[in-house]
């Protein structure tokens, strides 16, 4: 089992943890890993992008000049898509980019994502993470003791106000709860850093 100290929010190392190796040290699946990034980025789009054909547009019922005799070229309809406010060719309609993928799928591409982020060195467990006071300053001193100077995924067990408030206007600082753990958080963060208890949450549903 890897182990790996647990600090506070000083950084201080408190003691050590064993992680679970079903979880932290698997041998990682790129194929899966990737269909569930794509899955999580195609999840975000809307999908509410619109626009009318010919047969939508108003007007147009009329042939706009005679077929011949007049030297210009043949035209049907002033709602043909070369005119200016004509339809659309292939309009986009409204439409659903959701994927489907397997829940084995998705905790063995979740397990891939913690492997390499754990055998990158880039994973830092916490005692705890409660701030004094709502204060960006203390969230940056936290940053500065643990020495992390880029994009951050927090997964604490307990988010209260005043770390919620600290870090609210941090643009590389992300904070989540155990059960809202993804993949994409996972890949786009350099560091990832856990509560204890919330490694043990984490384990819990993934083995």
């Amino acid at each position: 089992m890897p182990k790996i100290d647990i600090l506070n929010i000083q950084g201080e190392k408190i003691k050590d943890i064993n992680l679970n190796d079903e979880c932290w040290n698997i041998e990682p699946n790129d194929s899966v890993l990737y269909d569930a990034i794509i899955l999580a980025r195609a999840s975000l789009r809307q999908g509410t992008q619109s626009a009318k054909t010919r047969a939508e547009v108003s007007g147009g019922g009329r042939k706009p000049r005679p077929q011949k005799g007049s030297g210009r070229s043949r035209q049907g309809s002033i709602r043909s898509p070369q005119w200016v406010g004509g339809g659309v060719v292939f309009a986009p309609k409204p439409r659903s980019y959701d994927k489907k993928m397997n829940r084995k799928e998705r905790r063995l591409a979740l397990k891939s994502a913690l492997t390499y982020k754990l055998k990158d060195n880039n994973v830092v467990i916490l005692d705890s993470l409660k701030l004094k006071m709502p204060k960006t300053k203390e969230m940056v001193q936290v940053l500065n003791n643990l020495k992390l100077n880029n994009k951050v995924l927090f997964v604490s067990d307990e988010l209260d106000e005043n770390t919620l408030l600290a870090s609210s206007n941090m643009e590389l600082v992300r904070l989540i709860e155990p059960n809202e753990l993804n993949v994409l958080d996972i890949v786009n963060s350099n560091y990832l850093v856990l509560t204890e208890n919330a490694v043990k949450m984490i384990e819990e549903v993934l083995i």
